[in-house]
């Protein structure tokens, strides 16, 4: 992929931040209903489909249109995933990691707030962006809480920050971090995570009849194909986490989402598993960073029965939402990339995103061919 040329990434306002300031962390989440009613759900799944609807490139009316059709074909289901696990609890959690990361940059005395938003639920970015505003928030970090940096989710999230952003005339200094799942960090974390977890219920994932099942949601090839990375940094993450548990033997699966008829990451989770060998899967939602309808549904009911209906033991390891290690983490890409100077070492320019000030792991890198956007990987 070509990097893009260095657009700012707010064109009116200053880049840099300013030591006796304000800083504002905007926390940025996809967001779920809280109520599992049709009244909630339509709404929600209409904003959706409607920011994604280049996928059958189509704009305007004919965009909203087909949203709309969209979100009250796929409606009934959700709201029934939503009651059977007793409503949705990312929101809350989502709030909650912003908190844990209030009081953890108040500790070491930093002049900071942390605002909690959601990309499809409320309160939006664009309601967390005027409290910040009202609050004197002097310089802001945009940071979605999505460890791959994904085009509907954190390409899109920080769109949707510059765009609130240019509707006012306010004009903080802007930086952003996207991608983080290289941080050596958040692998150690996520690592040591699973090794815990499985050891406490005396599962080894090096045991030749146990499989190391990764679980991520998928993403449309069209966003591959024009140049998004997330499928690659979806193979580096799971393989280095794989590498450090000492597990030769692991595999990676999707959870895609059938509403448009356009063509996925692949192997699908029920493709993968149907054709594995070994008798245990000790499954990890590499790609949440909270549970939701997601892990909690499609996982825990829908693919645990699938699973056992082809004679499989199903162990799935929880999200680390609520990991101290996870909180100091934050709290640290906080400090790299809020810092008066420009970050340095293990954040680089993005590639992903056509900003200046938005920060990754991932964009002075190289990878090699997605394993994913042909084929089925075994």
């Amino acid at each position: 992929m070509t990097k893009p040329a260095p657009v700012t990434f707010f064109p009116k306002r200053t880049q840099g931040m300013v030591p006796n300031g304000l800083l504002g962390i905007l926390l940025i989440n996809f967001g779920e209903p809280t109520e599992p009613t049709p009244e909630a759900v339509a709404p929600f799944l209409e904003r959706i489909f409607l920011q994604n609807g280049g996928l059958e490139d189509q704009s305007g009316e004919a965009a909203g249109a087909r949203a709309r059709e969209l979100a009250l074909a796929r409606t009934p289901g959700l709201v029934e995933e939503y009651r059977e696990i007793g409503g949705s609890p990312l929101n809350a959690q989502a709030d909650a990691q912003a908190e844990a990361l209030d009081v953890e940059l108040r500790s070491q005395a930093r002049p900071t707030r942390v605002y909690s938003s959601f990309q499809f639920a409320g309160p939006s970015i664009a309601q967390r962006l005027e409290e910040a505003r009202a609050d004197g928030v002097t310089d802001l970090l945009a940071l979605p809480v999505y460890p791959f940096c994904g085009q509907s989710t954190t390409v899109a999230a920080l769109g949707a920050v510059r765009s609130a952003l240019d509707a006012t005339a306010w004009a903080p200094r802007v930086r952003a971090v996207s991608g983080w799942h290289h941080h050596p960090a958040y692998v150690s974390l996520r690592t040591e995570q699973i090794r815990a977890w499985a050891a406490e219920r005396d599962l080894q994932v090096t045991d030749p009849d146990v499989l190391l099942y990764f679980s991520v949601h998928g993403t449309p090839l069209k966003y591959l194909h024009e140049g998004n990375r997330y499928d690659r940094y979806v193979d580096e993450h799971c393989r280095d986490i794989a590498r450090r548990l000492g597990a030769d033997r692991y595999a990676v699966g999707f959870q895609n989402h059938g509403n448009r008829r356009i063509r996925w990451t692949s192997p699908d989770n029920e493709d993968r598993i149907g054709v594995a060998a070994e008798s245990q899967l000790v499954v990890v939602p590499i790609s949440f960073m909270h549970e939701q309808s997601e892990t909690l549904a499609e996982l825990d009911h829908d693919l645990r029965e699938f699973a056992e209906g082809v004679g499989k033991e199903f162990h799935r390891v929880p999200v680390p939402h609520d990991d101290e290690g996870f909180i100091r983490f934050l709290a640290d890409l906080v400090g790299a990339a809020g810092a008066p100077e420009a970050p340095s070492g293990i954040l680089s320019p993005c590639r992903c995103t056509p900003w200046s000030g938005t920060w990754c792991t991932n964009g002075n890198r190289d990878l090699p061919p997605s394993p994913f956007t042909e084929g089925t990987r075994t």
